[in-house]
């Protein structure tokens, strides 16, 4: 009798389980429920209490534009852009320097941008990331970062002229012979262009210290340029060793006659071009050759027998000056030079006195040795306006460092009274001046040669010039 019972027991627990699940779904259904509803009208009364203003906790960069209109927010940082607008930006490469405003290129805030973000942020497709992000807004916040914004292309053409100094085209080398002689040549050079893309990207984040809490008035980018190598490099073109320039001279023979003039440019290109080989001597009237109007030269004002008198070539010594200083300048140890007798105004235009040296083919000469391990080529240039002569020396540096002492003048003297000779063929009472006075002095300068910290050459040049007396011809003829 006792297991009816039991399994009686047993049915009622069972029935009364069963009754108590079912009101604890319906509870737990009515409280979510409810809670939906309670969240869904809170959300929706939250959105129409926040209708088109921020939502509560969002910032940028630290400034809280909850509860602000899409307007207010632009507007607080069209107030910014005010305030930085007379800020500049210095741009610089090298010695090149560009500075433009942050009014001129329009850099400021993006406040369009920075409005529509703070706006939109909780106001998307998702409502329920939207939730998430009013809710997390709200209890943590939300920190935006600032946008900046400024005319690339305003930029470009406020520094356009600066870029324009820096930026060049590679050159390629170029080197021939034509008859033993270099005829064409030209050193390749690396060509430079400016990054423009970093550039811009470069603005963009260093002018963030404009806007920063110091407030900077001025910030300093460095233009990024990037190296563009030649097809063509002097390596390639040759292998003697022509790749560098050792050293440079220059002379000026301003107001110079016009035949001079073309003696000056027809030496000058018998010279230029040549190449010494290592270990050779160089000989200046060798390489020039004969000077006389068979072979091409005007008469000019030459020396001859203590006087200046009309001759071929005349202004030929101007090319051995020049000549000579280049050596000087390169560290070339120099054989033989002989000064002029006196003082020439020509050689004194852009140098001091003793810095000059006389030829007169066949006897008196120029003459020099490479005793460097390469080939050395010599190039020229004459500038007809400013009427400069320039003689370059090109083959491989060994590191030599020339040192020269300014020349001294010493024991000068005074020129003669001038000299008036009689001359039949002007008519009576010209005069017309034929030769220059000039001071004589004794000239000497110094110059040190060193190579790995040991010197290697020291010389002493010194000019003894002689006083030299005006000529006037006075003219006798009778009508």
């Amino acid at each position: 009798m006792e297991f009816p019972r039991k399994l009686k027991w047993k049915k009622i627990k069972k029935t009364q389980l069963k009754s108590l699940t079912g009101m604890l779904f319906w509870f737990l259904s009515g409280v979510i429920l409810a809670t939906f509803l309670l969240s869904s009208f809170s959300y929706i009364f939250f959105q129409k209490a926040n209708d088109n203003k921020v939502y509560p906790g969002i910032k940028i960069d630290g400034v809280n534009f909850g509860k602000k209109t899409q307007e207010d927010v632009k507007n607080y940082y069209v107030k910014q852009n005010e305030e930085i607008k007379g800020s500049t930006i210095t741009f610089s490469y090298g010695d090149e320097i560009a500075t433009v405003s942050a009014k001129e290129i329009d850099l400021g805030y993006d406040s369009d941008l920075l409005s529509q973000q703070t706006i939109d942020l909780g106001r998307g497709k998702n409502p329920i990331t939207n939730l998430g992000i009013i809710t997390y807004a709200y209890f943590n916040g939300i920190n935006l970062s600032p946008s900046y914004r400024f005319s690339e292309q305003k930029l470009n053409e406020l520094i356009k002229p600066s870029l324009q100094k820096i930026e060049r085209d590679p050159v390629d080398a170029a080197f021939s012979f034509e008859n033993g002689r270099v005829v064409t040549f030209k050193l390749s050079e690396n060509g430079k262009k400016v990054d423009k893309t970093l550039l811009h990207e470069s603005v963009d984040k260093d002018a963030q210290k404009l806007f920063a809490g110091q407030r900077l008035k001025n910030i300093n980018v460095e233009i990024p340029v990037e190296t563009i190598e030649p097809e063509i490099t002097t390596e390639s073109v040759n292998d003697l060793g022509i790749k560098e320039l050792l050293g440079s001279g220059t002379s000026l023979f301003q107001h110079s006659i016009e035949t001079r003039v073309f003696n000056i440019n027809l030496a000058t290109s018998r010279i230029s071009g040549v190449l010494i080989p290592p270990g050779e001597e160089f000989s200046f009237n060798k390489t020039l050759g004969d000077v006389s109007a068979f072979t091409g030269y005007k008469q000019a004002y030459v020396i001859q027998n203590g006087r200046t008198v009309l001759g071929d070539g005349g202004g030929v010594c101007q090319v051995s000056t020049t000549f000579f200083r280049a050596l000087l300048n390169a560290g070339l140890p120099i054989v033989e030079r002989n000064a002029h007798a006196y003082r020439v105004q020509y050689y004194e235009q852009d140098s001091p006195p003793g810095i000059d040296a006389t030829i007169y083919v066949p006897t008196v000469d120029l003459k020099f040795k490479n005793d460097t391990d390469h080939h050395i080529l010599v190039q020229s240039a004459i500038d007809p306006v400013e009427q400069r002569l320039t003689f370059f020396l090109y083959g491989t540096k060994d590191g030599r460092e020339v040192t020269m002492t300014t020349p001294v003048i010493g024991g000068q003297s005074s020129p003669p009274e001038p000299k008036y000779e009689d001359d039949p063929t002007l008519p009576l009472g010209q005069t017309k001046q034929v030769d220059f006075a000039a001071w004589g002095a004794n000239v000497s300068f110094n110059r040190e040669v060193k190579k790995n910290g040991k010197v290697i050459i020291s010389d002493r040049f010194v000019s003894n010039y002689r006083p030299w007396q005006a000529v006037f011809l006075r003219g006798t003829k009778t009508p």
